[in-house]
């Protein structure tokens, strides 16, 4: 068993901090983990100033050179082996089958990254050559790329430990770009945050990277977090979490002296729309496949359905009470989401107009295994308030019971911000669609048809965010390659020699990186 020394990693060396203690909770049994303390703002401060100094070299380390360290990164998660699933799995209770998965995922995407870091793919070159007769005035030479921008906060998620923990893709993206990472630390799962530091410090000392590009703050107070935010030398934030947790950091970098970008993915209830027809052909089968991804791993997924929109269909609903009460519990990933859970439900069922459809005596003992819960309201309840639209995180869904298809566009025009949407429709529903469609287009960031929102593919299609509340920028993804643009900025140099320019805007583009030249995108070296 690889030993964890329940410490924080700054810049290269373990640290010892010196605030209050912390624990993790084994969601399973219930069992307090080992004793972890808070870092302090003297902790902030070292790793802050550490990674501003590492930044001045990192940013220009050759892309091959960085490369071949993401590549490093994703061998040294490999060498954990099976502590790192043991471990967290006594942190988190996902079970080691999810988890295996997740590692996989989480090694791919860094590999993915890597292999866009080498060919200089990503940086979006853009080249007008001069013309020095042009009249009435000569044309500059002008070049331009994306270049990263400094050093990066991050915080790590709960429900997905690896692929949006220490080493997820927003450190992953952040590194690439070549901006240094400060991590805030998850504390519902300390040890496993240890280990994938661990794993990046044999990364950095086996590819002679600069000590600061990464540094673990461990903590649980949101004392350290505004501290990190603040911190006149981070220069943006990738946040996954919470909309409360978001919005509180994006108010802490809003009233900076300097504001910086913060992209945070927060709450969604991923709205599906079933049309009428789609339910005469195939109810049961639609209503079982919902139960199961409204409670797949307990509801605790970003894209978990919450909410569902349908016309009066009594057999549907009866199949997905059914449905739902069939599912095997699981546990929430800590005590707080568990108690998040069981006062949301408390609150949805104080409003006026709502049922419990499949109520059990037993539902809300325990936080930590709760059991499924299916709310049903009308569309006119649902339209006159907007406090419906609060995600439930968990296996909960609200069900809207529509009187037309008319009242079915009211919802969507009336809905937030989301991650996904889903329809599920057959042909002959295309004139609604068409009316549909375009709404949904405005609320959502990922449009899925005849499908379930869990499950995020990574890939360089994937678009990971959405409108407001679901994400800070609706523009940006947290998910697939492009997730790398988030941290960095463009730079434009004119009539720069040819020696300074970098190599992705050389006249030779020794990486054969697809430029967009004079208007025309080719891969091609400009000859003079």
């Amino acid at each position: 068993m690889t030993q964890v020394n329940q410490q924080s990693y700054i810049a290269g060396e373990w640290v010892s901090p010196t605030g209050p203690t912390f624990r993790a909770q084994n969601p399973a049994t219930s069992e307090l983990l080992s004793t972890f303390k808070n870092c302090q703002s003297d902790e902030v401060s070292t790793a802050t100033s550490a990674a501003r100094e590492a930044f001045l070299q990192f940013s220009r380390i050759q892309p091959e050179k960085r490369s071949e360290f993401l590549i490093a990164i994703a061998e040294e998660i490999q060498a954990l082996g099976d502590d790192l699933l043991t471990l967290c799995n006594e942190e988190c209770g996902l079970g080691l089958p999810r988890l295996t998965g997740e590692r996989a995922r989480t090694v791919n995407q860094i590999n993915a990254f890597s292999e866009i870091v080498k060919d200089s793919s990503w940086v979006q070159a853009s080249i007008d050559t001069a013309e020095p007769q042009r009249q009435p005035l000569p044309k500059p030479d002008l070049r331009k790329m994306l270049k990263p921008i400094g050093p990066i906060a991050v915080f790590g998620a709960s429900n997905f430990p690896f692929a949006f923990g220490a080493l997820g893709g927003d450190t992953i993206s952040a590194l690439a770009a070549g901006n240094p990472v400060v991590l805030k630390g998850h504390p519902a799962h300390p040890t496993t945050n240890e280990l994938f530091a661990r794993a990046i410090d044999n990364a950095i000392t086996k590819c002679g990277m600069p000590k600061g590009i990464f540094s673990l703050l461990q903590g649980d107070e949101i004392s350290l977090s505004v501290q990190l935010v603040t911190d006149p030398l981070i220069q943006g934030v990738g946040f996954t979490g919470s909309l409360q947790g978001g919005r509180a950091i994006m108010n802490a970098a809003a009233n900076r002296d300097t504001p910086i970008p913060v992209y945070a993915e927060m709450g969604s209830t991923n709205p599906m729309f079933f049309t009428h027809k789609v339910l005469q052909q195939a109810s049961d089968d639609l209503a079982n496949k919902l139960a199961a991804s409204v409670c797949m791993g307990s509801g605790q997924f970003c894209t978990s359905p919450g909410i569902i929109i349908i016309q009066k269909h009594p057999d549907f609903i009866e199949t997905l009470k059914q449905g739902l009460n069939n599912q095997p519990r699981t546990p929430m990933l800590n005590k707080n989401i568990g108690s998040a859970f069981v006062k949301g439900v408390k609150r949805f069922i104080g409003y006026d107009d709502i049922q419990w459809l499949n109520k059990q005596d037993d539902a809300l003992n325990e936080p930590l295994m709760p059991a499924s819960v299916l709310l049903k309201t009308s569309a006119a309840t649902f339209l006159n308030n907007e406090a419906m639209q609060s995600e439930i995180f968990g296996p909960a869904t609200l069900l809207v019971e529509c009187d037309s298809e008319q009242q079915m566009l009211a919802v969507a025009n009336a809905l937030e911000g989301n991650l996904t949407t889903s329809i599920h429709a057959t042909e002959q529903d295309q004139s609604f669609i068409n009316e549909l469609l375009p709404v949904l287009e405005q609320k959502a960031g990922r449009i899925i048809f005849n499908g379930f929102p869990t499950g995020v593919e990574v890939c360089g299609s994937q678009h990971h965010g959405g409108p407001y509340p679901a994400s800070s920028n609706a523009a940006s993804t947290s998910v697939g390659i492009d997730a790398i643009h988030r941290f960095a900025k463009f730079v434009s140099y004119q009539d720069t020699p040819a020696y300074l320019l970098p190599k992705a805007l050389a006249d030779e583009n020794p990486h054969k990186v697809v430029r967009r030249v004079n208007g025309c995108f080719t891969a091609s070296p400009i000859k003079q």
